[in-house]
């Protein structure tokens, strides 16, 4: 049979593949009237110039005549209509209309019983299935699906690989320094290919994983390699499970070029199972595997090589801002570069944001605000993560609201001050590449419950249009030994995309005087205080630590942190003064008098609670707000505070 060079590549190889089918049918129309099938037609009597299919499988998996044989054979009960009743008759056995071992020897001049051992081809790479039987060789064989399909000329993922697979698209181009780390992965993994060694895991650290994908699919199809990425927390514990996969990785790789992008960020959610079957799937698969996790894993014997994924410096995302608003670039230019030092978002998310406020451009609406509409996509575009881990507090009290003495206001002032002039000071005038160390902003606040610590946080956050989280250190520490650091890091690398205000509350579970080193628990704790410090000096925007016990912490702490705010217990002229700003402009009062108010020794965060609770009183009554309202919600809070309430503060009220 002559294959017809005129046509596609799959039509001949579907005509190659029917061609070495109808040799079968020889053979075994040969078997069932008991004629000689010693001049059957041998592998490669059929002319051909193209790699075809068949061809391309005998020579990945480097599979004998017999063996080739014996999966054309199952092939041909898949595909051809007479096949099972040849398969029948040959056999002798109407039920058995299925090919066996048995029945492929009885064809091949050259048969091989080793064939269907576990370390053969056809087993070792899960080539064919072999069904329950009474003998062995006569159990049902059954080729794999995806290796028909493979034989038709149709490549695909595997089906049991395809529910925990996605695939990567590297994008039209990456930021020249991304572009630098994709050129050293390709050039790490060619070199080692050029020398016949085993493939290095290249692993991607970094807390975005949008820029840690783009560059893994860059380095892929540079190399003509097709990326899945997998969640490491799909992949099975078992031995035998885990196994099956790693076989199929490996068998994915010989046939479609695949590249297994084995993604492990959250490893604080890691169980101990789990790592021990990523370590062993690391070590042992014998195919290219790149892991994107935020920190670097610790090799065994196998090498790792690592590279760094920061986020687009200042300079590309502005770039990437431009080219993604396209004609709105101009008009948000300053905007832009205000952005810029907030956020700190990936290349794909800026593309995205762009080309939704370049939609936004087009549609006509008076009242409309680009500036605005884009700074509120990143910031909702930063939520995510962080939602996850801490409390977003909603803010919309301002400086009027605060009541606290001058030289406190001027300490929040200056904290505002510094978070908007960042970039001009780091970037352009130069004080960033003299060091990267504490370039963060930290600040203590400290002062009894209700002075004011979180409204101050508040405050800040409503002015700069930044969010607020709010993180109960007391949750965060843990009395496993390295679950406290992890739990930290967790929060700042979800807060590394900007725009966020971190509140660190109730410090006090975690500082504390440092005394003397007795115990491995004692300097552990040290690492914890250290680690929490390092990270709030690292991180880019402003991140507040509150505490009650401001006596509590060491000074040695205290020296690494940039701005100390005492909140002091309000004095009557503070009280009356916020007895004053309290009722909303709306809220019906009668007779209120601040200075008599301010005679009831509580604090802001009392007040405030005093106030409301009167209020929903007045409300019950059908009446405006008066003083008598206020001395009965303030008898109450007393008594929720465990403090008496005597007549000598209210003498006078009523």
């Amino acid at each position: 049979m002559l294959i017809d060079r005129t046509i596609d590549w799959y039509q001949a190889n579907q005509q190659y593949l029917s061609a070495q089918i109808d040799r079968l049918r020889q053979q075994l129309n040969q078997q069932i009237h008991n004629t000689d099938c010693s001049g059957a037609i041998a592998l490669g009597a059929i002319p051909s110039n193209a790699a075809f299919a068949l061809d391309q499988l005998r020579q990945i998996f480097g599979l004998s005549d017999f063996e080739q044989d014996l999966l054309l054979l199952c092939a041909g009960v898949e595909l051809e209509a007479d096949f099972a009743n040849l398969c029948a008759n040959a056999q002798g056995n109407s039920q058995r209309t299925y090919a066996t071992l048995g029945l492929a020897l009885a064809l091949s001049p050259q048969p091989e019983w080793m064939a269907l051992s576990p370390e053969r081809p056809l087993r070792r790479w899960k080539l064919i299935e072999i069904g329950a039987g009474h003998a062995f060789t006569h159990s049902p064989v059954r080729i794999d699906e995806q290796i028909l399909h493979y034989l038709l000329g149709n490549r695909h993922l595997n089906e049991q690989l395809m529910g925990m697979a996605t695939p990567l698209f590297a994008p039209e181009s990456l930021v020249p320094s991304h572009q630098q780390l994709a050129e050293a992965a390709v050039d790490t993994w060619y070199a080692v290919s050029q020398a016949n060694e085993v493939l290095p895991v290249l692993q991607l650290c970094g807390s975005d994983l949008a820029n840690q994908r783009a560059i893994a699919a860059m380095t892929c199809t540079r190399l003509d390699l097709t990326p899945y990425a997998v969640s490491a927390n799909l992949l099975p514990v078992d031995l035998t499970n885990l196994n099956l996969v790693k076989c199929l990785w490996e068998r994915e790789y010989l046939l479609n070029q695949t590249t297994l992008v084995l993604e492990w960020l959250d490893t604080t959610a890691t169980e101990p199972r789990l790592d021990h079957a990523i370590a062993h799937l690391l070590e042992t698969i014998v195919a290219p595997v790149m892991l994107l996790s935020r920190d670097r894993r610790r090799q065994a014997s196998r090498t790792f090589v690592t590279f760094i994924v920061k986020a687009p410096t200042s300079a590309e995302q502005q770039q990437l801002w431009q080219q993604a608003l396209g004609e709105a670039a101009t008009d948000l230019e300053e905007s832009v570069a205000y952005l810029i030092s907030y956020f700190n978002l990936s290349a794909p998310t800026i593309r995205t944001l762009g080309s939704k406020v370049q939609q936004l451009q087009k549609q006509p609406q008076e009242s409309r605000s680009l500036p605005v509409e884009l700074w509120n996509l990143c910031r909702i575009q930063a939520r995510p993560r962080l939602d996850e881990l801490a409390d977003r507090v909603e803010s919309s009290v301002g400086w009027d609201d605060l009541v606290l003495p001058d030289l406190e206001l001027q300490v929040l002032h200056s904290i505002s001050l510094q978070l908007r002039q960042r970039i001009k000071v780091y970037q352009e005038w130069g004080f960033g590449k003299k060091s990267q160390r504490g370039l963060g902003i930290s600040a203590l606040f400290a002062g009894s419950s209700g002075t004011g610590k979180t409204m101050a946080a508040e405050v800040l956050a409503n002015e700069l249009h930044l969010d607020l989280y709010r993180i109960d250190l007391s949750a965060i520490v843990s009395k496993y030994i390295g679950e406290t650091e992890k739990n930290l890091g967790r929060v700042f690398d979800a807060a590394e995309t900007g725009g966020v205000i971190l509140l660190f509350d109730e410090a006090d579970s975690l500082f504390g005087k440092r005394s003397e080193v007795k115990d491995s628990h004692d300097r552990h704790a040290n690492m914890e205080i250290n680690y929490l410090l390092q990270r709030m000096e690292d991180y880019r925007g402003l991140s507040v630590l509150t505490t009650n016990l401001k006596g509590a912490i060491d000074q040695a702490f205290m020296r690494r942190i940039r701005f100390i705010l005492n909140f002091p217990f309000p004095d009557p002229t503070q009280r009356a003064e916020l007895w004053r700003r309290i009722f909303p402009a709306e809220t019906p009062t009668i007779g209120l008098d601040p200075v008599k108010l301010a005679k009831l020794s509580v604090a802001g965060g009392n007040i405030r609670s005093i106030a409301l609770n009167a209020a929903f009183l007045a409300a019950e009554a059908n009446e405006a707000l008066q003083m008598k309202h206020i001395l009965e919600a303030a008898r109450s809070e007393h008594i929720k505070m465990e403090k008496p309430f005597t007549d000598v503060g209210v003498k006078g009220w009523v």
